[in-house]
This record gives C-alpha cells, structure tokens and sequence, in this order.
C-alpha cells in the first residue's frame, strides 16, 4: 500500500491495529492459563470479551470508510507477544511470572492506547466523526485495562512477587 496523504496514513495504521487486536486476541487465552493469581486470570479473560468488541467496532470503522477490514502485520506487537511468550516460558516462579505477565500486558496497552489516541486525532482532521465514536468506546477500553493492570500489580501481584 503506497502512503500518499493522512487518509492514507489512517488507513494503513487501522489496518496494523486491526491486525494487532486479532493477535491479542490468540495471545489473551494463553496468558490467562498461565496466570496463578485469580484476579490476573479473570482480567485476562475479561479483557479478551472486549478485544472480540474492539475488533467489531474496527469493522465497522472499516465499513464507515468503504473499505475492506483488513489488517497489514505489525512487527510491533508481533515482538512484544513473543517476547511475552519468552518470558512465560522462562519464568518459574508463577508469582514473577504474573508480575511479568502484567508487566508485558502493559505494554500492549500502551501500544493501543498510542495507536487508538492518533487515529482519533487524524479522524478529527479527516472528518471521520462517526468512526471516531467507535475508536474513542476502544480507546476508553484500553485506558480502563492498563488502570485494572496498574492496580492489580502495584496493589497486590509485585508485592507477591518480591
């Protein structure tokens, strides 16, 4: 895909999260099976009911633009699943391994939020209001999950760990 103009730039960095979510997606159940904490584990699967919500509003997004819902590899979050995968295999203690895992969940957050927080504002440029409606219920989404996943680590899970 050529990148000409913003629209276009919009297009390709819909299609990298749409590509990202369908991965998290694959990862969450994987994650939440290795989890000893309870909380982790109900987290992990909650969050996983919202991706499969996220990936429907991205549709319609796509749906919005007349285009065909895609997505086009992203080598970022491609690299922090493995590298999250790395660390479930090497970690032994199950308490470090929950803090790791909250650790590497936040940083797929952060991805998120950085992607969803600049397509909301290059949608406001392009005049795409209805699809920013849709972007903003993800984007509050993910901002709520890294707060559930600062909370559960800082209040309880590193503690265990240390």
């Amino acid at each position: 895909m050529s990148i000409e103009n913003l629209k276009d730039l919009y297009l390709h960095t819909l299609k990298d999260i749409y590509f990202a979510e369908n991965q998290i997606q694959k990862a969450l159940p994987k994650m939440a099976s290795k989890a000893k904490s309870a909380e982790l584990k109900k987290l992990f699967e909650a969050h996983l009911d919202e991706t499969k919500g996220q990936i429907t509003h991205l549709k319609e997004v796509f749906k919005i633009l007349g285009e065909k819902a895609e997505g086009e590899e992203c080598p970022a979050i491609e690299g922090i699943i493995e590298e999250t995968e790395e660390l479930i295999g090497e970690i032994k203690d199950a308490d470090t391994r929950d803090a790791g895992m909250i650790a590497a969940a936040q940083a797929v957050e952060h991805y998120e939020i950085a992607r969803y927080g600049t397509l909301l504002a290059w949608g406001e440029l392009l005049g795409l209001d209805e699809a920013g409606t849709h972007l903003r219920a993800i984007l509050e989404e993910e901002k709520a999950a890294n707060a559930k996943l600062t909370n559960l680590g800082e209040n309880k899970l590193n503690k265990k760990a240390a």
